[in-house]
């Protein structure tokens, strides 16, 4: 895996926790998944135990045993394996935290606890600071999620100053449609080289002109190869192939498979040939 003092960009395939017919994990195809996603995808960046992920719909030993399958298969084939370690608990985080840097992850993020929420600021930078202290060597990323957390702090006045309070601290996903608010952060926070992260699939191209580095997704498991073209033709100043890309009408399929395993979302877990229930 990557140096974690390389700023994380380009494509990041937000990992589907893959399930057996019975609800339970199914690790012995991860490594089939590391190679699907490499191979046929050309996306070598990954966000384990996010939404996608159902981290928390996951127990924390689960969540453990997970981070050290994608870090374990991944080595030597993935650039960056970044752990989402948010947790309704504080104490609950800085361990998946700790365990995260135990076992040799790239990065780790955190959500807003979205039960008790953070009402200002200060508030949710403390809870963020504790968090990254538990592993002060890794690179440390502000998962933006409004619509699912409640907390509506606005990003740019979170990054307002945040390097101070933690250091480690190395840019966002940024899973909201307020482009404005992100728009703020890049044009903020230019010379700071945090890593802009647009986590809304369907508005990449729009967040790419607003200013992202980059893109943490769910679809990226199964149209990173095509993600990667509009990428491509943004760079070249294309537009008009970067906007036919982002308009691909698979886009909005979400029943795709790969070898043994469906990424549907009914059954997004299912692995060779059988069909599960994800745990939400």
């Amino acid at each position: 895996m990557a140096s974690p003092k390389r700023r994380l960009q380009g494509l990041v395939a937000a990992t589907i926790t893959p399930m057996t017919e019975h609800g339970e994990i199914n690790f012995s195809v991860i490594g089939q998944y590391v190679d699907y996603l490499v191979e046929e995808q050309g996306v070598k960046n990954i966000f384990v135990n996010g939404t996608t992920g159902e981290g928390l719909s996951l127990s924390i030993s689960e969540r453990c045993r997970v981070a050290e399958e994608w870090v374990t298969r991944g080595r030597n084939k993935l650039d960056q394996i970044v752990i989402h370690v948010g947790a309704l608990s504080l104490k609950e985080s800085q361990e998946l935290a700790q365990h995260a840097a135990k076992i040799g992850a790239d990065g780790i993020a955190v959500i807003a606890p979205f039960f008790l929420k953070p009402w200002n600021k200060d508030i949710l930078v403390n809870f963020l600071k504790e968090v990254a202290a538990a592993a002060p060597a890794l690179p440390f990323y502000y998962y933006h999620i409004p619509a699912l957390t409640g907390v509506k702090i606005r990003a740019e006045e979170l990054l307002d100053g945040i390097q101070e309070k933690i250091p480690t601290f190395q840019g966002l996903k940024f899973s909201d449609t307020d482009l404005l608010d992100f728009g703020q952060c890049v044009d903020q926070n230019r010379q700071r080289q945090f890593a802009f992260l647009f986590g809304v699939d369907e508005q990449l191209l729009s967040a790419l002109v607003m200013g992202a580095t980059g893109a943490v997704g769910s679809t990226y498991n199964y149209l990173g190869k095509k993600t990667n073209q509009m990428l491509e033709a943004f760079e070249r100043k294309d537009f008009s192939s970067a906007l036919n890309y982002q308009e691909d009408p698979r886009g909005a399929a979400v029943n795709v498979s790969w070898s043994t395993a469906s990424l549907s979302r009914e059954g997004r877990a299912s692995l060779k040939g059988g069909t599960s229930p994800s745990r939400w």
